[in-house]
């Protein structure tokens, strides 16, 4: 059986974290997100493990090539042998030349790239209208999911309220950032006829419809 190598881009909000979780119970495959990675590389005590720490502990960004060496140890221990899901890594075209060349050294290579595509102006509503409670982080939103009593958490009835990262304008500076990056990299992998766009503004059941539909397209075309 051919392994299905994926890897899931989006901007933030856009529903990769719980549609990667989502294939991987569906294609019981291993789902890689960069931080926890980078936090089990470092628990387990791994060499390159051990060298991201170093700078995690300084608070400095870990180099490209630590990221991938610690890739490279979780897809060359066994349990990705059928293949993988990665989110939130690579982030910047010379990520994705590192991961090709890594990939190319352990005779892997990637099956498709899937674009969650979600318009900028809904990823402001759907982070801006979260609303987190002070006691026990309990989430809500105003717009899919409000609390009983407006301002007020259904749990512990502590107060709710917008966190600093969902404020709008902090929103929209980071998607101006993530467009910045990930512009090239969408470029990078349509070149390669790599990169699959799924519409992201759907309700996630339908998301994850779309991209089931890929994913078994996929498959026969790689003959699984």
């Amino acid at each position: 059986m051919a392994d299905l190598n994926l890897i899931l881009l989006g901007p933030p909000g856009s529903g990769k974290g719980t549609q990667g979780e989502r294939l991987q119970e569906d294609l019981e495959l291993p789902y890689y997100a960069t931080g926890d990675i980078l936090r089990g590389a470092v628990k387990d005590g791994t060499d390159v493990g051990l060298k991201a720490k170093e700078y995690m502990d300084r608070g400095d960004l870990v180099p490209d090539e630590v990221i991938i060496g610690v890739i490279a140890d979780r897809l060359e221990s066994g349990e990705a042998d059928h293949g993988f899901i990665l989110d939130g890594f690579p982030r910047t075209v010379p990520q994705a030349e590192a991961l090709d060349q890594k990939l190319g050294e352990i005779s892997r290579q990637l099956t498709a790239v899937i674009l969650i595509d979600v318009p900028d102006d809904e990823i402001v509503r759907r982070l801006s209208g979260r609303r987190v409670c002070t006691e026990g982080n309990h989430v809500y939103h105003v717009d899919f999911s409000p609390p009983e009593q407006e301002g007020v958490c259904d749990i512990d009835g502590s107060e709710l309220i917008v966190r600093d990262d969902d404020n709008a304008e902090v929103i929209r500076n980071r998607l101006v950032q993530y467009h910045d990056k990930t512009a090239p990299l969408v470029d990078f992998y349509d070149g390669q006829a790599l990169l699959n766009r799924v519409d992201g503004s759907m309700d996630p059941d339908r998301v994850g419809e779309a991209i089931r539909t890929l994913v078994s397209t996929l498959s026969l075309e790689e003959g699984t």
